[in-house]
């Protein structure tokens, strides 16, 4: 592998972090969303460190000249959830959506899933998570009955009192659940949902817990670790891949975590990929359509950012990109079908460097393994050639 052994990469997928609708977004109830650009408009902050990354030009709105390549990528997966979204960045394709339950799950799939775990679920509707932990919240503290909800998403999403069901208890019951549920009844993920707090003050914790179904076929992790390339997942990754293709992993609590934790292994750390995942955008700001807390957000990342930029070594890249949108000014608290931003940064990037509208997201896939010197195989196009000095 030559130069690639002591090459890194490391790729930080702000989750919900659109940048405009996707040309199919109305097929998907999602026309005119645009998650970057809403946000601004809402709460206007300053982002200098992203816009010099080129996130405002990938958001078509302008900003000064990047000193990093820009451009953003289109997902062709069915579906605009974290686990087509992070699949298709390592060149998994999803060709046929995840289901839905809009009016919750029939009784062939939750008795045996009940039967198996001894509870009673409350609830089984399409909520919002911090509305149905509000509405449910003290009748659950009272019955001990778990309470399940679904979305616009492919989930199915168990909430309990952390003094009521321990998690480790919880991640019991999802992990029966996620084996009980395949195909045609093959959700894209079971979530651990874990709140704490009294009634009228409930909050979620940072014990959530997400059991994807594993990807259908290998993935970039995957045959990146088959290549000796130590790849290094933080944030929900370990979930969202079902833990496959890792050689370590770390949970985060919040943003700021996640971003300590990548600066840790940018720290004299060993050659290899690290890939994060910054859940907070999306499940504290876009999913309970809070457009000032979501600017907060990025300002907080803008912050952080110059930090892991001088950190990077001559050949490293920091990548970073998003999964799909998550408006917190739609009129839904659902995903949204948008671009995603693709912002590339390192000592060898050509500055200002124009990546253009990526037909995949599998892009990335190719980018990273042209970087490490691995077969092609993920079926996108690398941008390494139109980027790198």
């Amino acid at each position: 592998m030559g130069d690639a052994v002591r090459r890194r990469a490391v790729v930080l997928v702000c989750d919900g972090l659109g940048v405009g609708a996707a040309p199919d977004a109305e097929r998907y109830g999602d026309a005119g969303t645009d998650t970057l650009g809403h946000v601004l408009d809402a709460a206007p902050v300053a982002l200098p460190a992203l816009s010099a990354l080129g996130l405002l030009r990938a958001g078509g709105r302008g900003g000064p000249a990047p000193d990093a390549a820009w451009g953003r990528m289109r997902e062709v997966s069915a579906g605009k959830d974290s686990t087509t979204g992070h699949w298709e960045m390592m060149g998994v394709v999803t060709e046929h959506p995840f289901p839905l339950y809009p009016r919750g799950f029939p009784a062939d799939v939750l008795d045996p899933i009940e039967r198996e775990i001894g509870v009673r679920f409350l609830g089984n509707v399409p909520a919002s998570g911090t509305e149905i932990i509000r509405e449910l919240g003290c009748e659950h503290r009272a019955t001990k009955r778990p309470i399940l909800y679904t979305s616009g998403d492919s989930v199915f999403q168990i909430a309990a009192h952390e003094e009521v069901i321990e998690p480790s208890r919880l991640w019991e019951m999802c992990a029966a659940a996620r084996r009980r549920l395949v195909p045609p009844h093959g959700v894209g993920r079971v979530i651990a949902r874990p709140f704490a707090g009294k009634p009228g003050a409930f909050f979620r914790t940072a014990n959530r817990r997400d059991f994807s179904l594993p990807p259908p076929a290998p993935t970039f992790l995957d045959r990146a670790a088959e290549a000796g390339v130590p790849t290094f997942g933080i944030g929900k990754i370990v979930d969202i891949f079902a833990g496959r293709g890792l050689s370590g992993f770390s949970y985060s609590s919040s943003d700021a975590d996640g971003i300590a934790k990548t600066a840790e292994r940018l720290s004299g750390g060993p050659g290899g990929f690290v890939f994060t995942n910054l859940v907070d955008f999306d499940s504290r700001y876009g999913h309970r359509s809070d457009p000032a807390g979501y600017a907060d957000n990025l300002a907080r990342l803008d912050a952080a950012l110059p930090a892991l930029r001088a950190a990077l070594a001559p050949d490293d890249l920091l990548i970073l990109t998003a999964d799909h949108g998550c408006d917190p000014t739609d009129a839904s608290t659902d995903h949204t079908r948008e671009f995603v931003p693709l912002l590339v940064a390192g000592p060898r990037v050509r500055a200002g460097a124009e990546l253009g509208t990526r037909a995949s997201f599998c892009d990335l896939a190719a980018t990273l393994e042209e970087w490490f010197e691995l077969p092609a195989a993920s079926g996108g196009r690398s941008a390494l050639s139109e980027f790198l000095e």
